[in-house]
This record gives C-alpha cells, sequence and structure tokens, in this order.
C-alpha cells in the first residue's frame, strides 16, 4: 500500500465552528469565498487556508490529531470572536467543538471518529479501497473546557482521546510558554485521572517546569504533538534537546511544525517563505539528539493562525506534506524510516491509547 500519512494536530473544529469554513468542500472553494468576502471590521484577514476533507484525502492524510481549541479572552486574542472569560463559557465552547466532530462523521462517509483500535484499523484498511476514510483522534489543545478533573471521564465518553493541559496563556492547570507557571494541585488530578484511561497527554506549550513534572508523573504516552527543537528558534513554546530526549525515552513522538516562525529566528510575517528542506533538517536533528527516527513525526498546525503564507515554498495545501519524505529520501533516510516519520510512529502512540478504550 502507499505511504498514508498522519498529522498529529490540526485545529479542524476551530476553523468549521469559529472562522465559518466548510471543511467539507474543496480548498478551492473556499479559498475564492474568502478571497470574495469583504473584510470584517473587527478581525485581521486570514491567511490562505490550507486544509479541507478533500485535500486531506488528495494528501493520503489518514488520520488526524483533530483538535478542541478554545481562545482565552486576552490581549493576545482581543477580537476573537468565541473567547472565553469563564469556565463555563471554555466548557460550552468545546463541547460545541466536540459535537462539530461526531456530526461530521455521522453525516459524511469520509470521516471517522476513532474511538477504539478497531476503528482505527478499519481507517486504515479503507486506504485499499476507492473510498478512504480519515480518522479524527480528537485531543483537546488547552484543558480549560475541562472545569474540574472529575469531569474527564465525560469527555473520554464522547471521543476525547488526548489532553494537552494549557495553550500559550496557561490554564487553571498549569502555566504556558506565554505566561509561566507550574503545574497546579488541579492539574495533578487531571494528570492523576488521565492515566485511568491512558490518554496521550501532549506538551505542546506546557511551562518547561510543568514538562519536567509531568513527564516523571504521567505514566502513559507522552509526546508533544506540535512543537519544534528549541535549537532552531529560542523560545519557550520550542523543546529543548534534554526534553525531546525524555519524550523519546518515554516511546514518545514530537510532531514538527511546518511554520517559518518556529523554524528560523530572524522569520517575520511577509518575509519570503523558507525551503521545505529547513522543515527536514528539524526532523533529523530531532533523529540525531535521540539517535532514532521513532520520536518525530509531523503535527502541522496547520490553519491554527497560519496559512499558507506562513509555511515553508512548496506547501501550497495539507495535501502536499508527502513531499517532507521526498526530502527525507534524498538526506539518505531508508523508507522504514521515512514511513515512520510521516505515519507509523503516530500510530505507534495512538494505538497505545485506543487500546485501552
Amino acid at each position: 500500500m502507499p505511504r498514508i500519512i498522519v498529522d498529529a494536530h490540526i485545529d479542524m473544529a476551530y476553523n468549521a465552528v469559529v472562522l465559518g469554513r466548510d471543511l467539507t468542500r474543496p480548498l478551492v472553494d473556499i479559498r475564492a469565498g474568502e478571497a470574495d468576502a469583504s473584510e470584517s471590521e473587527d478581525r485581521p484577514p486570514l491567511e490562505t487556508c490550507l486544509v479541507s476533507l478533500p485535500s486531506l484525502v488528495e494528501g493520503r492524510v489518514a488520520v488526524v490529531g483533530a483538535s478542541l481549541f478554545v481562545a482565552p479572552a486576552t490581549k493576545y486574542w482581543p477580537n476573537e470572536p468565541q473567547a472565553y472569560r469563564t469556565p463555563a463559557e471554555a466548557h460550552r465552547y468545546g463541547i460545541g467543538q466536540l459535537d462539530y466532530y461526531r456530526r461530521l462523521a455521522d453525516e459524511d462517509a469520509r470521516v471517522r471518529v476513532l474511538g477504539g483500535a478497531g476503528d482505527l484499523d478499519d481507517v486504515l484498511c479503507s486506504w485499499e479501497t476507492p473510498e478512504p476514510q480519515v480518522g479524527l483522534f480528537i485531543v483537546m489543545e488547552g484543558a480549560a473546557p475541562i472545569r474540574e478533573p472529575g469531569e474527564l471521564g465525560w469527555w473520554v465518553e464522547r471521543g476525547l482521546r488526548g489532553v494537552g493541559l494549557t495553550w500559550s496563556t496557561g490554564t487553571q492547570y498549569a502555566g504556558g510558554n506565554a505566561v509561566p507557571g507550574p503545574l497546579t494541585d488541579a492539574g495533578r488530578k487531571l494528570v492523576d485521572a488521565m492515566a485511568e484511561y491512558n490518554l496521550l497527554l501532549d506538551v505542546s506549550h506546557l511551562w518547561e517546569d510543568a514538562v519536567y513534572e509531568v513527564v516523571e508523573r504521567y505514566p502513559g504516552p507522552v509526546v508533544a504533538s506540535h512543537a519544534n527543537p528549541r535549537a532552531f528558534v529560542d523560545s519557550p513554546r520550542q523543546l529543548t534537546d534534554d526534553v525531546i530526549r525524555r519524550i523519546a525515552a518515554r516511546e514518545g513522538v514530537v510532531g514538527v511544525v511546518p511554520f517559518n516562525k518556529m523554524l528560523a529566528e530572524a522569520w517575520r510575517s511577509g518575509d519570503a517563505r523558507l525551503p521545505l528542506a529547513r522543515l527536514t533538517e528539524a526532523i533529523d536533528h530531532i533523529c540525531q539528539v535521540t539517535g532514532l527516527a521513532a520520536s518525530v513525526g509531523i503535527g502541522s498546525d496547520f490553519d491554527g493562525g497560519l496559512g499558507r503564507e506562513s509555511v515553508p515554498e512548496t506547501l501550497d495545501s495539507i495535501a502536499d506534506l508527502g513531499k517532507i519524505g521526498d526530502l527525507l529520501a534524498e538526506r539518505g533516510y531508508a523508507t522504514a524510516d521515512i514511513e515512520a516519520i510521516l505515519g507509523g510512529n503516530w500510530l505507534r502512540v495512538m494505538r497505545q491509547v485506543l487500546a485501552a478504550m
């Protein structure tokens, strides 16, 4: 079977529910509609979108880390249309995005929410047929919608399979990369509750002190779904080599992000796009730091505040992620390692979670 791809982090529900993008339509139609629309008076223009369901199928992206992302009402996103100010609002917005995924799977035969390992097997087998499915492995980026740890089971019953404790600005559970803070008592309780279900614990955006604590505390799979090496950009948003090694020691995976700002220190919005080889350099760095190709994958974060203008050259949409494999082959990577990086590594850790359900 030709290679398939797993992208561990895409804000699909946010794009559909908050930005109003109909992801079932071809990407060219979404782009044309946004180009024709008048500019919003209270929101800056969006960058050119990269993700739609047809483009996922075209690019053989068989499994997606489909995120639940609700933005806090902060100075960082002053015009956010669904910004939460209270735990109740975060909870309500998160449920709205979860309902979107469940409804999408009910209404579109191309989509399947991954509840257990059997669902994953069925999705992978579908790529050997004329009617492939995209599997949604539902993850929460920032646990603010979980009002208290005892509520976690409710979310798991409805399809949640992974949790990142915080986004940049922090939550009641931990500090984030833009607002430093440790793992809180509530955060420890949530981590312990996650262990009961063997959920995927995502340290992306987590403040570094909290990262070290959760890596030691949590017995289940630990990953960074969308984060790059700090060796490329010296920022708390990126991972130090030591953190990368600790994730690898737990047989976790780091999903590299094709975001120019996270690949080159000097890059600014409006600059020329970087060559795609810069991303493969980040992948190779993780392989060299860990000594193997088993701890790196893709977590594009496409359309999560970045569009085509902010990603490397030759990536016109999510359908182009396979080009990463071509460049890895040029660097001398073996076919088995390329397939692991493009999808196999994520499938391994996702299966660990799904098998426990």
